[in-house]
């Protein structure tokens, strides 16, 4: 069916609200790039670090702590994730969800600009790594307000049939980023040198990210506005508005991230590591079996998005918290070092996460009024993100060094069931109106 195209007559618009979206092909496209653009600059920073890692902290700690180092400011960028989904949320509703794009993609613009010309600690010393710390907060501020305000500028711009559908294409444009950070990185390190790679190959990666964002900017820059005008400054949200008046919805947006953030980062993420390090899977094949799951996960997004517009939101998301809360530990123990077992497993993770990230966008979206829409939204789940998800490999490793890597099957399962309680428990949002 056509995006632009609404099945059944549309609601009255309320006093304030404004016009309908007219070109709702520029919106998905609009809130696709900027996503895109922060999950590519998110994993090439990953992909590339063992590359840049000597260029810019200093010599003499050998290979592993380098790699340590280069990790533990990729974790500043989770920290800084709960403080871009407040500020960014609370400028969305108080400015416009345009005029938020635009700022999340221009500060991603910057970062990856930045990093594409950072000094090496050869040339300015230690305000090398310090550089590169300041970098990674500004990209995590991005980031942390780029799922809020993407997300309900998506659900804002869909016909209201249409809801899940287009808060499917979230997840969508994530994945392509990731995939395209994979394709540029092994690109790049299969054309050049080790030693160009080290010297200045792991710089074009983030080249490409500036041309990427400049692009996004443009079409950001050009699209409709969907957030309802506020024309008395008295009526524009304060900064933690949201738990004042919303303090339950922000409540369930924890709820519903708790599980599902740590099976995402799992699953998409550390699932291969995991394979190498229990079960002594091949490096080069667990990369293969990773790319090949994320591009089905990709495919079957707007699979479930449409379905949830048929059959609601809350089946599809106890299916994904049932699914994992007892199939977790059982999956983590059929690995082996068979390519078809991870694959299997891989995909079997996918289909149940499906149901969690192709729907959440629709679900905290219609949770809240629009006056507080994205704050409400941005600083719950950036901060549950960070908390849970940005640590769910860190402490997988750090159970598996111990000897007890089968507790981190029981902690995500133990997740996903507070999650699940969540999901059983709260209201069917599909077919209310947008508050």
């Amino acid at each position: 069916m056509s995006v632009d195209a609404a099945p059944g007559p549309s609601p009255a618009s309320p006093p304030g609200a404004p016009p309908p979206v007219k070109n709702r092909r520029r919106q998905l496209l609009a809130a696709s790039a900027g996503n895109l653009v922060e999950w590519y600059d998110w994993l090439a920073y990953a992909y590339l670090a063992t590359y840049f890692a000597d260029q810019i902290f200093p010599p003499g700690g050998g290979p592993v702590v380098l790699a340590l180092s280069s990790f533990a400011v990729f974790a500043v960028g989770f920290a800084a994730r709960p403080a871009g989904g407040l500020l960014l949320g609370v400028l969305a509703d108080r400015r416009g969800r345009r005029t938020a794009m635009t700022a999340t993609i221009a500060l991603m613009g910057a970062g990856q600009l930045a990093m594409t010309v950072l000094p090496t600690y050869d040339q300015i010393g230690m305000a090398a790594p310090v550089l590169l710390v300041v970098i990674r907060l500004v990209q995590g501020l991005s980031v942390g307000g780029e799922f809020a305000v993407a997300a309900v500028f998506l659900v804002e711009s869909a016909p209201p049939r249409r809801r899940g559908l287009y808060s499917s294409v979230s997840y969508v444009s994530a994945n392509l980023g990731q995939l395209l950070a994979a394709g540029v990185a092994a690109l790049l390190a299969g054309q050049l040198s080790t030693e160009q790679m080290h010297s200045w190959g792991w710089r074009v990666a983030f080249g490409i990210g500036v041309v990427a964002c400049l692009t996004g900017f443009w079409v950001r820059h050009g699209t409709e506005e969907t957030h309802p005008a506020l024309a008395e400054r008295a009526a524009r949200p304060r900064l933690f508005d949201f738990l004042r008046s919303n303090p339950r919805e922000a409540a369930l947006i924890v709820g519903m991230t708790l599980g599902a953030t740590v099976t995402f980062y799992t699953w998409t993420t550390f699932l291969p590591t995991y394979a190498e390090l229990a079960v002594g899977f091949d490096p080069a094949s667990a990369l293969t079996v990773s790319t090949l799951a994320l591009a089905f996960f990709t495919a079957i997004q707007p699979l479930a998005g449409l379905l949830s517009d048929r059959i609601g939101r809350k089946p599809l998301l106890i299916a994904f918290g049932v699914g994992f809360t007892v199939l977790t530990v059982p999956m983590l123990e059929l690995l082996s070092d068979s390519f078809w077992s991870l694959l299997l497993i891989s995909c079997a993770g996918m289909v149940l996460l499906t149901g969690y990230t192709a729907v959440s966008a629709a679900v905290m979206a219609e949770l809240f009024p629009a006056r507080v829409r994205t704050a409400g939204i941005g600083l719950p789940y950036a901060a549950t993100v960070a908390a849970f998800g940005g640590t769910a490999p860190y402490l997988a490793t750090a159970l598996m060094d111990s000897g007890h890597g089968e507790w981190f099957g029981w902690y995500v399962s133990g997740l996903t069931l507070i999650s699940t309680v969540v999901y059983v428990t709260m209201r069917e949002t599909k077919g209310a109106e947008l508050r």
